[in-house]
């Protein structure tokens, strides 16, 4: 397993629900589902027991309150991050989870990507923090803050459908490779679908942000894309 491997418990008192998010985890790449909790309870005595880099936290449980759960997780100073997944959408509550330190907010229902997004940004910045010494860019990729590349500047508004999150991804990606990369390539490292990240590179090379180059071979030539440095 590589070291960089992001160990995740689910928590949802529906077993339905929380099968389809277990599958929903297996499906990204870096990532292993190492267990699923029904009640908060079972939440805590897991996170001693299996010890997951995240948590996959309802807020609705038939015993202790998922923000109860986020609060004790605190409070044992428990190496865990935790992303919240529920109905709930109060801005009170939100706010309440940002508080406790959430390093995400799902609304249900939400798809496979979204969550794929959330897991390899957590996934990311635990790769990030794991260094002695940070840069400005360091701690912003680890908060969220959207590269360059994915944002910022004049005309550079991400078109109807794209989201910042996702583009951020994308653009971390670029700019971390050594040489050009398709959309397959891309796609495959984040779990996210080929067609969705050709959308973002098309965006950044729109947005002379991305170069793109041509790769020949049987067939169509393969679309490359590297990052203007």
């Amino acid at each position: 397993m590589p070291e960089d491997t992001l160990r995740v418990l689910v928590v949802d008192d529906d077993p339905m629900v929380a099968s389809v998010h277990g599958g929903f985890v297996r499906a990204v790449p870096g990532c292993l589902l190492v267990g699923t909790a029904g009640s908060g309870a079972q939440a805590l005595e897991l996170v001693q027991q299996v010890r997951p880099d995240v948590v996959l936290l309802d807020l609705y449980l038939p015993d202790v309150p998922g923000l109860q759960v986020l609060a004790r997780l605190r409070e044992a100073g428990a190496d865990v991050d935790v992303v919240v997944i529920s109905a709930a959408r109060e801005a009170e509550t939100v706010r309440e989870a940002l508080r406790g330190g959430v390093a995400g907010y799902l609304i249900k229902p939400f798809g496979a990507e979204q969550l794929a997004e959330r897991l390899q940004h957590v996934r990311g910045a635990r790769r990030t923090l794991t260094t002695g010494v940070l840069q400005q860019a360091d701690v912003d990729r680890a908060l969220g803050v959207p590269a360059p590349l994915a944002g910022g500047g004049p005309g550079s508004s991400l078109p109807k459908g794209l989201s910042v999150e996702t583009a951020e991804l994308v653009a971390n990606v670029l700019a971390r490779a050594s040489a050009p990369v398709s959309a397959s390539e891309v796609a495959a490292q984040l779990g996210l679908s080929r067609v969705a990240v050709r959308r973002y590179l098309e965006h950044f090379a729109g947005q002379r942000r991305a170069q793109v180059r041509l790769r020949y071979g049987a067939g169509r030539p393969e679309r490359l894309y590297e990052a203007v440095r």
